[in-house]
């Protein structure tokens, strides 16, 4: 395991787990949900990929040894409750969630690799800690999560996370690779945003 692992700097961290929290909130705001349930959805979803991320690689999970990442999480629920939902309407969030998508998936696949995992799982573990919070806040809400939808979301950080771990077997400086492929994540993402690229379903017969 390597003696240092990635990481954003705090208040950045921060920042992206309150993006990803904020969206849990609002969809429980939308369903006119308590503030328990939009605290409970805030924490999922700001956490969840990350957390199974660690347990899957033996990692100390990360908000657990954290002290701000809850306090945060649950604040976030309290401004989302105490703020008109219409403030948060348009894409100003989806572009925020964009880019919380590509920073996250090339964290958790460098984290992975870090923990001595080979290339492909930990791709698999960078998408897991940039989608996985947002999976189960929708299968919790009851609505079709991101994964059954057709719109790019779920290939923006397959993206983001295949750059690291082809850029870790090439053994490209990770000053270079980890910022192109955090903003290849982006890049997708808010195409997919901005033109609705999706990928095709399956039509055979």
């Amino acid at each position: 395991m390597s003696a240092t692992l990635p990481a954003l700097p705090p208040v950045l961290d921060l920042i992206g787990t309150a993006v990803f929290a904020l969206t849990g909130a609002l969809l429980a705001a939308r369903l006119r949900q308590t503030l328990v349930t939009m605290s409970f959805f805030a924490l999922v979803t700001g956490v969840g990929g990350g957390s199974v991320r660690d347990l899957l690689i033996g990692a100390p999970v990360f908000w657990v040894r954290d002290p701000w990442v809850a306090p945060v999480c649950l604040g976030v629920a309290l401004l989302a409750w105490f703020t008109p939902r219409k403030w948060w309407d348009g894409q100003l969030l989806e572009w925020a969630d964009a880019a919380g998508l590509g920073t996250y998936a090339v964290l958790g696949t460098a984290k992975a690799l870090a923990f001595g995992v080979a290339p492909v799982p930990a791709m698999v573990m960078g998408v897991v800690t940039g989608c996985v919070g947002g999976i189960i806040r929708d299968v919790l809400a009851g609505r079709p999560s991101i994964l059954m939808r057709p719109e790019l979301y779920v290939t923006a950080a397959a993206l983001s996370s295949a750059l690291v771990a082809l850029g870790q077997v090439a053994a490209l400086p990770h000053a270079l690779v980890w910022p192109l492929a955090a903003l290849a994540g982006f890049a997708l993402r808010g195409m997919a945003i901005r033109f609705g690229l999706a990928l095709p379903a399956y039509r055979k017969g």
